[in-house]
């Protein structure tokens, strides 16, 4: 293994304490490529670090994420349609009972 290059900038980011789980974990993830690109740039990257980032470049992950995010926009579509189905029956309950009303009928 060779030995890591002095780099000018040693000093990692200094964030402010995140607020939410979810916003700690974006900040180590932030900090864990930094690292790991850090390693790239050096030579020191191990073939893990080197494997995953090269199958993230490649066109099969790229053809996989462009499924996934079609995916969420179906299932946001479809989640949506269900929603105005049940928009569109709480009008026709609303205007039958007032067609009850109208026509003098007792509502139960």
């Amino acid at each position: 293994m060779r030995k890591p290059k002095e780099s000018g900038n040693k000093q990692s980011p200094n964030f402010r304490p995140a607020t939410t789980i979810e916003g700690r974990e974006q900040q180590l993830i932030s900090l864990a490529f930094n690292l790991v690109e850090e390693r790239l740039r050096n030579g020191t990257a191990t073939s893990q670090e080197t494997t995953h980032f090269l199958k993230l470049g490649s066109t099969k992950e790229r053809l996989e994420r462009e499924m996934l995010e079609k995916q969420n926009a179906l299932l946001a579509a479809k989640t949506e349609a269900i929603q105005e189905q049940k928009r569109v029956e709480e009008l026709y309950t609303n205007a039958i009972n007032s067609f009850r009303e109208y026509r003098g009928e007792q509502n139960e």
